[in-house]
């Protein structure tokens, strides 16, 4: 898979995270993708105060991400 089609499968990912996001004001965003393994991205609006985004983050981010790009290792949120 080359950077690019990864990038556009995190993307894809990404899009079908978002609607559960934005329905509790919040959003993500994709910062970069280091080593074609690492993912960063950050949490926006109510996402970014909210006591359960690392939880977020990992069972519904990182999760689907991986079904998308199962490359990728680690999903980190950048404040």
């Amino acid at each position: 898979m080359t950077s690019e089609q990864l990038r556009l499968n995190v993307e894809k990912a990404l899009e079908e995270i978002r609607p559960f996001l934005e329905s509790d004001g919040g959003n993500i965003s994709l910062l970069s993708i280091e080593d074609n393994k690492i993912v960063k991205v950050q949490l926006e609006g109510a996402c970014v105060g909210c006591s359960v985004n690392q939880m977020t983050l990992k069972s519904g981010v990182e999760m689907t991400i991986k079904k998308y790009a199962p490359q990728i290792e680690q999903v980190i949120n950048i404040d």
